[in-house]
């Protein structure tokens, strides 16, 4: 009898440790693994750019949050519903779409299920379970620009864009701006290919610029934006990057990149979701919150004059601090 109560004894005794230590390390009431984050990105997430930079993010989520996670490529704007209402009915708690036409989808499908959340970069909408996170793009853009008008020869450069778009169309203005801004008499050409994946396309409109005599080319076109300085590289003239420090892709091209601290902004959206903090609304961040930043020179930080070097840190410190604005243009001029 007194070698069955002590076995019972300590069974208890070791159901109660079990429980325990399957409670340590959760957050309301959910054990690691048991969160779940799905991305939609409107093309590969190889691109060395825009795209990429989002599973950078989903990345760290899954290593350092616990989250399982799953991402979906190439999400055309008609499959955009089916697959937030996918991710949803499977018991993802945060679903986010990487660009601006992620938004009204997002929001439509986050009231059908109002116990999970939902994200968009880049767009205006917003609901009660559905948040937006604005990247201040135009700021990276704007000192593009002021590279692109200290650095060209010819007084010509141009700036391919994707889709013809709010959240492209202030890139591309803003470039536009920053070249005037210390030559005004440069001429600054631009086109949209409506595509973010076609890179012949992106080539195309890029040769097209060469032949006009242009010395340095901008892009806003995602991974058809690697056909824009893959061409550059051809005719040996120079490249900005954009979204991700692109440099590799051509060393002796590419002068500077805008970064995009995506990681970043997933990340938070994440944490605030496992933390219970997650908020509905539209919101901005630039160079103050750490999300816009620009890549090193690399090979060009002796070709770059002290001159040029002087007027990007103190635009950087102006638009960090406030006192000055990079205007945003959301129709193309």
């Amino acid at each position: 009898m007194k070698k069955r109560l002590s076995l019972m004894l300590a069974l208890i005794l070791l159901c109660s440790v079990m429980v325990t230590a399957c409670g340590e390390g959760s957050d309301n009431g959910k054990a690691e693994g048991e969160y779940k984050m799905a991305l939609l990105l409107s093309g590969p997430a190889n691109d060395q750019g825009w795209n990429a930079t989002a599973v950078e993010g989903l990345t760290k989520v899954k290593d350092e949050l616990g989250f399982e996670t799953a991402y979906m490529e190439n999400v055309q704007l008609a499959d955009t519903e089916a697959s937030f209402r996918d991710y949803a009915s499977q018991g993802y708690n945060l679903i986010m779409g990487h660009g601006f036409q992620y938004g009204e989808p997002a929001l439509k499908v986050a009231k059908e299920f109002p116990n999970a959340y939902f994200a968009s970069t880049e767009s205006n909408s917003q609901g009660e379970n559905m948040a937006s996170y604005v990247v201040g793009a135009e700021q990276g853009a704007y000192i593009m620009g002021l590279i692109a008008g200290s650095m060209t020869k010819a007084n010509k450069v141009g700036v391919v864009g994707g889709f013809e778009q709010p959240s492209i169309i202030k890139e591309v203005e803003a470039f536009k701006l920053g070249v005037k801004e210390v030559k005004p008499e440069a001429e600054v050409a631009s086109v949209y290919i409506s595509s973010f994946t076609d890179v012949t396309a992106g080539s195309t409109a890029a040769k097209s610029m060469i032949d006009q005599g242009a010395d340095i080319l901008y892009h806003v076109a995602n991974q058809a934006g690697t056909g824009v300085i893959k061409s550059a590289e051809e005719a040996k003239i120079l490249a900005l990057g954009n979204s991700y420090d692109q440099n590799s892709i051509a060393p002796d091209t590419v002068i500077c990149s805008t970064v995009y601290n995506i990681p970043k902004v997933v990340y938070e959206a994440a944490k605030q979701v496992k933390e219970g903090d997650f908020k509905g609304g539209v919101f901005n961040l630039g160079m103050t919150e750490g999300v816009v930043e620009i890549a090193p020179f690399h090979s060009f930080e002796e070709k770059l004059s002290a001159e040029t070097k002087e007027l990007i840190n103190k635009k950087i410190e102006e638009i960090k601090n406030g006192s000055f604005e990079v205007p945003i243009i959301e129709k193309a001029q």
